[in-house]
């Protein structure tokens, strides 16, 4: 009650400018605090104090690159993922050494070797021996993981800056299952699922749920004009670090020296034509194609986050603000279904309803599944993946996530007043989904934390 009462009083301050300090005191002893008894008439509302948001200072990942083809082909692990660590750091000019954590995810790689690559890019970056280094695997949002542990954290009071960044090399290394199965997996289905390539996933939500070809192909190729429109205006080129390294000719050995700075696997002349002459991958009569699932990269990227009164202490521009995380579980089976059934989660989280999202970064493993949650939560296409998806872009799986927040954050940035919330989601091998809210980062301050409703209560603070 008292909160709400400061609240008032503040409010009546700044409605009043020009009135002595003697009136505002005065004034303020009338106030009837019935006003603030909002109760669930406010739709969004902060629980913890302003200064306490988590905010994202910093969002940059590296150019995404065709597995084994493409302009990373020759590159070390280590070496994709120090120049975004690198950069979230040089371009905030903060000392390395506040860091309280770097926590990286990874999905491929072998947990040891892995955790000892990302500590070595750590060093590589400039980060001293006192910051420590983890990695983090929750399949395909990895990424989008180790951005929402170091929002915990923070929140938590664990440390005030941290780094959730996301790395992946297919090139080096590829899907596959090391060592023998474990027998008894056979007496339960939903564990023998976990096993299921994710192309007969595909397979399974497409016939489940009566997702044709040609809606596959046409969000394909949807996503392609899109990336490749984002590619021509320069849009990529706020979010994408540029990258030195090496590339070997196969034939004569030769190294070039070469500088890669655009995501190589976007096809701007894609058409439905040349789509539907692909054929099924992973069912003889089946829908799921090359042409219409998520591409097989290598890239890596860093998002910088810290307490809200850190930030500004240090006068850094808010990128963006953490408003909330979800991953839930779903029928392995049918493992693409689960944004549809992360994102409800992490809305009501947040305190608001789907129509308050303006953007949707939805990754794009499948087009079955993609067009699937489209559906299903209902959402308008000229909200979700404005400047195309994975199928375009790439899916490097545990990077995906920490390039959906650069990716989300400079596109909510550019649109400024018109779009405030954004969501970030994707599906995850063996069967879950995970999903997350963020805020423009200038959209709110101390009075204006609500969106605008009916009644113009700002909080829920009297409850």
């Amino acid at each position: 009650m008292e909160k709400a009462i400061n609240r008032q009083k503040v409010l009546l301050q700044h409605l009043n400018p020009s009135s002595s300090s003697s009136s505002s005191s005065s004034s303020s002893t009338s106030l009837n605090a019935s006003a603030c008894l909002a109760g669930d008439s406010a739709a969004y509302h902060r629980t913890a104090a302003f200064g306490d948001d988590v905010v994202i200072v910093a969002a940059y990942r590296t150019a995404l690159c065709k597995a084994k083809r493409g302009g990373f082909k020759d590159t070390h692990p280590d070496d994709i993922l120090a120049p975004v660590l690198k950069a979230v750091i040089e371009k905030t000019n903060l000392n390395p050494s506040e860091v309280g954590d770097i926590v990286v995810g990874s999905v491929l790689g072998a947990g040891s070797q892995r955790a000892s690559e990302c500590r070595m890019a750590a060093f590589y970056a400039g980060f001293p021996d006192t910051v420590p280094v983890r990695t983090v695997n929750r399949q395909c949002s990895s990424g989008l993981q180790a951005v929402a542990d170091v929002a915990a954290a923070i929140k938590a009071g664990f440390y005030d800056i941290g780094i959730g960044a996301g790395l992946e090399s297919m090139t080096t290394n590829p899907m596959a299952w090391d060592g023998s199965v474990n027998p008894r997996v056979k007496m339960f289905e939903q564990a023998q699922n976990c096993l299921l390539p994710m192309g007969i996933t595909s397979e399974n939500v497409a016939g489940r749920f009566g997702v044709s070809r040609k809606e596959q192909d046409e969000a394909a190729v949807e996503s392609h004009r899109r990336a490749a429109a984002a590619t021509a205006s320069g849009k990529f080129k706020d979010e994408i670090i540029p990258v030195s390294t090496v590339i070997v000719d196969p034939k004569t050995g030769e190294e070039k020296s070469v500088t890669i700075s655009v995501d190589d696997g976007i096809r701007p002349n894609a058409t439905l034509s040349d789509l539907a002459k692909l054929k099924p991958v992973f069912k003889k009569d089946g829908t799921t194609t090359a042409g219409n699932s998520s591409q097989v990269s290598d890239g890596a990227g860093a998002v910088l986050l810290m307490k809200r009164s850190v930030a500004v202490q240090k006068g850094l521009p808010i990128l963006g603000v953490f408003r909330s995380f979800s991953a839930v579980g779903v029928d392995p089976a049918i493992m693409g279904v689960g944004p549809a059934a992360a994102i409800p989660v992490a809305v009501k989280a947040a305190g608001l309803e789907l129509d308050d999202i303006d953007l949707f970064e939805i990754n794009e493993a499948f087009a079955s599944q993609f067009v699937y949650c489209r559906n299903k939560l209902g959402l308008d296409s000229e909200k979700i993946n404005v400047n195309g998806g994975a199928m375009a872009i790439g899916h490097p799986l545990g990077a995906t996530g920490a390039r959906c927040v650069a990716t989300l954050l400079h596109e909510m940035k550019r649109r400024g007043k018109d779009s405030r919330f954004g969501v970030i989601s994707m599906c995850i091998g063996t069967g879950m989904g995970a999903a997350a809210v963020f805020e423009r980062g200038d959209s709110v301050d101390e009075l204006r934390n609500a969106r605008k409703t009916d009644n113009l209560f700002l909080s829920k603070d009297a409850r």
